[in-house]
C-alpha cells in the first residue's frame, strides 16, 4: 500500500459476523467483554497469530470504557502515593497510545492554580518527578507560572488571592471511539468481534472451561464457541462468570469487586476558555477535581463514591452533582450552576479486592488490575485504567501461557500497531478541545465523506454519511450506538441529542432494516438532561 493513502474501511454486516461465528470449530481464545480491556487483549492475542473471538453483551465500550475522564495520564495521585513503578508504566504506554492513535488521543496542557505559597513547591516538586519519571516519553516540560501567565491559561480563574501555578503535560482522548477503534483493528488482524452477543454459560469438560454459550440479542440465535482458554473481561461483573465458574466445579468464589462510581458534569467552554485543563489536586474531601476542554465542551469531575449495584446506566446522585458544582465554584470567577449543566454521566469503576490464595491461584500483577485463573482455567482480568490497556492484555496473556492455555507467542508487537484510521505521517491534528468532526476518523475522513449525505449536517456537527458510516463500517445497530459512541452527543448535550434521534433512526432502518430504538434513546438522554433540571 502507497505511504499515505488509507486502507478502506472494511463492512461490518451482522449476518456475515454471525456467520462466521457458527462455523463451529475450536478457537484459541474466546473473550467475554467489549470494553477497553477486553478490546485490549483480542486485539493483542490477534496480532500474535491466534484466533480469537471476542462477545460483547451489548454495544463496545458501553459501561465503564465510554464513561472515563478523557484523561491519558500517568497518575499524579498515585506518585504522591510513592507507587512509582505504576506511574512509570502509565506515563510509557500514554505515549504508546498517543503514537498509535494521534487521530483520537493527544498531548493536554494543566496548570494547577496555586492560591497558598507552599503549594507551588509542594506541587512542583512532585511534578518535575513526574516528568524525570516519563524521561523521553514526556510530552512537555513542567513549569512554574506567575499569577498573570496562569491567568493567561485559565482566563476564567478566581484571581483573587492567586500566587501562580504550574504547567504540566498529560493527554486526552476519545473513549469510545478509541474502544472501537481496538475492535475494528482486532477485526483486521483476524479477529471475529461481535457486540449484542451475550455470554450466556460456560462450558465445562471434565472440570475444565472448553468453552461458552452465546445468544444474539436481535435474533435470538444461540451459538455454543469451544475455545482452548476463555478470558472474562467483563469490567465490574467479573463476578457473574466466575460465581458461576465456580459453581460448576463444586467452588465457592469470593467477590473480588467493589464497584464505585465517578460522575461527570458537561457544560459549554465559556466557563473555561482556551486550550489548558485546570487540575485541582486536593478538593475539600480530599479528592482531585479536574476540568478538561474536550470535544467543544467542558467536563468537570470526577467523584469517588461506593455503591452496591451494578446498573447499565447509572445516576449520579444529588450530592455528586452538588460536591463537583460546588468545588468548580471555589476556583472559577462564573461557576456553573444546574441549569448548565448539558449533559451528566457515571462511570462504574472496578477496584479489586484482596482475594485469599486459598480460593484461586491469584497473580496480581499491579496494583492497578489484577489476572486470576481459576481451578478450571478461566481466566479473569479486571481493575486497571485506560492508559495502560494494552500493558494488562500483554500481562493476560502473559499469564495464559503460564498456565498452558495458549502457545506462546511474540509479545510487544501492538506497542508499534498503528489503530484504524491513525494516520500514516505525523499531521497538525485538530485538537480534540474542538468541536467533534471529520478529523476524528482520522485517515477513514474521505471514505466518510463519499456516502451519501455528507453536506447533511443533522446538528452538532453529525451528518447522514457519518451515520451511514455507523451502521456499515462501525457496528453500529441502534441510535444510542451512533448518538453516545460512534458520536458523542449524548456525552456533550443531551437534549440536541434527544432531538435528533428520530432523523438518525431514519436513517439507521434504511441501512439495517431494524428497530432502531429510538423511544428508548429519547428516555435514556432525558435521564441525562434531568439532573440539570431541563
Amino acid at each position: 500500500m502507497t505511504e499515505g493513502v488509507a486502507a478502506p474501511a472494511a463492512p461490518t454486516r451482522r449476518e456475515d459476523l454471525l456467520e462466521r461465528l457458527a462455523r463451529g470449530g475450536t478457537w484459541d481464545l474466546a473473550v467475554v467483554g467489549g470494553g477497553a480491556t477486553g478490546l485490549g487483549v483480542a486485539l493483542d492475542a490477534a496480532s500474535r497469530g491466534l484466533d480469537v473471538v471476542l462477545l460483547e453483551s451489548h454495544d463496545f465500550a458501553k459501561g465503564t470504557s465510554s464513561r472515563a475522564t478523557k484523561l491519558v495520564h500517568g497518575g499524579v495521585r498515585y506518585l504522591a502515593q510513592g507507587d512509582i513503578g505504576l506511574v512509570r508504566e502509565a506515563l510509557h504506554e500514554r505515549t504508546t497510545l498517543l503514537r498509535n492513535a494521534p487521530h483520537l488521543a493527544q498531548p493536554l496542557p494543566f496548570v494547577l492554580p496555586a492560591y497558598k505559597l507552599w503549594e507551588l513547591p509542594y506541587y512542583g516538586a512532585g511534578l518535575v518527578m513526574y516528568d524525570a519519571l516519563a524521561g523521553i516519553a514526556g510530552l512537555g516540560r513542567t513549569e512554574f507560572l506567575g499569577r498573570g501567565k496562569t491567568l493567561a491559561a485559565l482566563p476564567t480563574a478566581r484571581p483573587e488571592g492567586l500566587k501562580g501555578g504550574i504547567r504540566y503535560w498529560d493527554g486526552q482522548f476519545d473513549d469510545a471511539r478509541l474502544a472501537l477503534a481496538l475492535a475494528r483493528t482486532a477485526a483486521a488482524q483476524g479477529a471475529l468481534v461481535v457486540n449484542y452477543c451475550e455470554v450466556t454459560q460456560l462450558l465445562h469438560e471434565g472440570g475444565r472451561v472448553a468453552g461458552l454459550s452465546a445468544r444474539d440479542a436481535e435474533s435470538g440465535r444461540e451459538f455454543t464457541v469451544r475455545a482452548r482458554c476463555v478470558v472474562n473481561a467483563t469490567g465490574v461483573w467479573v463476578d457473574t462468570l466466575r460465581q458461576q465458574d465456580g459453581k460448576a466445579i463444586g467452588r465457592t468464589v469470593q467477590g473480588m469487586v467493589a464497584p464505585s462510581q465517578g460522575v461527570h458534569v458537561v457544560v459549554d467552554r465559556a466557563f473555561l476558555p482556551g486550550q489548558h485543563a485546570l487540575m485541582v489536586p486536593k478538593t475539600a474531601d480530599g479528592r482531585v477535581l479536574f476540568a478538561v476542554p474536550w470535544l467543544g465542551k467542558l467536563i468537570l469531575g470526577t467523584t469517588d463514591t461506593p455503591r452496591d449495584d451494578l446498573p447499565r446506566e447509572p445516576r449520579p446522585f444529588r450530592q455528586e452533582l452538588e460536591f463537583i458544582l460546588g468545588e468548580s465554584a471555589r476556583y472559577l470567577v462564573r461557576a456553573p450552576g444546574q441549569g448548565d449543566i448539558r449533559s451528566a454521566w457515571v462511570g462504574l469503576r472496578p477496584l479489586v479486592r484482596p482475594v485469599r490464595n486459598g480460593d484461586e491461584p491469584t497473580k496480581s500483577l499491579s496494583r492497578e488490575h489484577t489476572v486470576l485463573v481459576s481451578r478450571s482455567g478461566l481466566v479473569t482480568v479486571t481493575g486497571g485504567k485506560w492508559t495502560t490497556y494494552r500493558a494488562m492484555a500483554e500481562d493476560v496473556l502473559e499469564r495464559c501461557y503460564e498456565a498452558h492455555l495458549l502457545p506462546r507467542g511474540a509479545s510487544g508487537v501492538t506497542a508499534s500497531l498503528p489503530l484504524v484510521g491513525a494516520p500514516h505521517r505525523r499531521e497538525a491534528a485538530t485538537p480534540l478541545s474542538a468541536p467533534p468532526g471529520p478529523h476524528l476518523y482520522g485517515t477513514e475522513a474521505d471514505q466518510v465523506a463519499s456516502l451519501p449525505g455528507d453536506r447533511r449536517d443533522l446538528g452538532g456537527g453529525l451528518t447522514a454519511a457519518m451515520v451511514r458510516f455507523a451502521a456499515r463500517h462501525e457496528y453500529a445497530r441502534t441510535v444510542e450506538d451512533v448518538l453516545a459512541r460512534r458520536f458523542r452527543l449524548l456525552f456533550l448535550d443531551a437534549r440536541m441529542a434527544g432531538d435528533l434521534a428520530p432523523e438518525v433512526g431514519a436513517l439507521l432502518r434504511e441501512e439495517t432494516g431494524l428497530d432502531p430504538q429510538v423511544a428508548a434513546f429519547r428516555e435514556l438522554a432525558a435521564s441525562y438532561m434531568q439532573c440539570a433540571g431541563v
